[in-house]
């Protein structure tokens, strides 16, 4: 068994620590909280060892009825590896933590790609990840850009992609975001953030990216088009989408033509949170022009990249050395079968 400690258990955090405990070759040594709030008690509830950043507040803590199993450098030496789900910026920090200590870590898409010197997409690069010491698993913008821009790139081949993301202004736990009334440019400059992150997983690609932000917390939304070398036929692309384990299709007969529609979809499914692990590409929205392709993909920013820390675990660890394997695996474990 894998054993896995999860550094800051909020949004992605507790996502995966759920989804860690589901493998049938992992287990979870333990996670962190830095004060004693509600994710903290669903911790506990979960059996899930609780470790703390400063031990001044461990008396906090006891004082809310939730256990401290002991400090951060302590649940370090339970693991094998750590997931550092930590706030942007923070996974930098405590990397020197995980270099004492000699164990492996997970870093998230919140940190820049030379806090590990090597960014994952478990569809993309998994073979890649095999041994490494560091891994920074992308953001979930440009988990969903990954997937499908190989996908396309694997059948057809891919010239250059432009991609328009109107994204979330928060999460919907987050209450001291915004903005409320306003649509902002993030960033005003061309391009974004996400092509040039792209390219750290697939750095042959050319692509362009746009960015936005608008008052919605539920998911992102691309507007992608692609010039492909060869023509690409629709039905054909709709078959790959299909068939691909981390993209989902959305059908026109669902009638879904929204994220809230697509959110609340995903939630009669009982999923776990109502997360969509998959991108959700608008069946309707897919067109083929020439050697161009166009398609509309929404983005659960709280979800698409839970599962690949999963398979970058396994890749670090060396127990799996076939993506397909992982995939299917992790998938299975969380009854994953996408929409």
């Amino acid at each position: 068994m894998i054993k896995v400690a999860v550094n800051g258990y909020g949004t992605i955090g507790k996502r995966v620590a759920d989804a860690v405990a589901a493998q049938p070759d992992m287990q979870i040594v333990g996670v962190s909280k830095t004060r004693p709030n509600a994710d903290a008690s669903i911790a506990m509830n979960r059996g899930f060892p609780l470790f703390i950043a400063d031990p001044a507040k461990k008396g906090a803590f006891e004082k809310a009825g939730i256990a401290v199993a002991g400090t951060i450098e302590d649940m370090i030496k339970r693991a094998d590896l750590i997931v550092d789900a930590t706030p942007g910026d923070t996974g930098a920090k405590n990397r020197i933590l995980y270099e004492k200590a000699g164990v492996k870590a997970i870093f998230q898409g919140g940190e820049e790609h030379e806090v590990a010197g090597f960014s994952f997409n478990s569809d993309c690069n998994f073979k890649d990840a095999i041994g490494r010491q560091f891994v920074r698993v992308v953001s979930c913008n440009t988990t969903g850009l990954c997937r499908i821009i190989k996908a396309m790139d694997r059948e057809y081949g891919v010239v250059k992609v432009r991609a328009v993301m109107v994204r979330r202004g928060a999460d919907p736990g987050e209450i001291k975001k915004g903005p409320i009334d306003a649509i902002v440019l993030n960033p005003v400059s061309i391009p974004s953030h996400h092509g040039p992150d792209v390219q750290t997983v697939l750095p042959n690609i050319s692509i362009v990216t746009l960015a936005m932000i608008v008052p919605t917390t539920l998911m992102h939304m691309h507007a992608i088009q692609m010039d492909l070398v060869s023509a690409p036929a629709r039905e054909r692309v709709i078959e790959i989408i299909r068939k691909h384990p981390r993209m989902g299709l959305v059908p026109r007969t669902s009638g879904i033509t929204s994220t809230a529609e697509l959110k609340e979809f995903v939630m009669d499914l009982g999923r776990p949170r109502s997360d969509l692990w998959e991108n959700g590409i608008f069946e309707d929205s897919v067109a083929c022009d020439g050697n161009e392709l166009y398609l509309f993909q929404a983005i659960h920013q709280e979800a698409d990249v839970v599962v690949e820390n999963v398979d970058a675990i396994r890749a670090m660890t060396g127990v799996e050395k076939d993506p397909d394997t992982s995939i299917r695996m992790t998938n299975q474990a969380l009854h994953f079968q996408a929409i």
